[in-house]
């Protein structure tokens, strides 16, 4: 697995900062998952952010620097994306992938327990 440390980092320091929240790490999709009431939020992978939000940002989510469609089966996945490090190497867009990733983990569906 083969995922920036700095960058989990970060993210476990910025979710550890947040009340009542119950943050679990798995390692899964190649890098590290921070998973938030039990629901994928969001994941390090090498050294992008792998961001789970509201599909109906779909179109601003987009235009943002460092973008990168989440391609599976040859399909793109809306509602995930890659960030490459230029699209959070500042802190307030740091916090806007963040920001996105935790309001749409409040009404996220949980994947179904094995």
């Amino acid at each position: 697995m083969a995922y920036s440390i700095e960058l989990a980092d970060k993210v476990r320091e910025r979710l550890s900062e947040i009340p009542d929240l119950e943050i679990k790490e798995k390692k899964m999709f190649s890098g590290l998952a921070f998973l938030v009431n039990d629901k994928m939020c969001i994941n390090i992978s090498h050294d992008q952010l792998m961001c789970r939000y509201d599909p109906d940002l779909e179109e601003e989510v987009s235009e943002r620097t460092g973008f990168l469609p989440m391609i599976m089966k040859g399909k793109q996945l809306n509602g995930y994306c890659y960030v490459e490090p230029v699209g959070f190497q500042n802190q307030a867009d740091f916090e806007y992938w963040i920001k996105i990733c935790l309001n749409y983990n409040s009404v996220a569906k949980a994947s179904k327990k094995k």
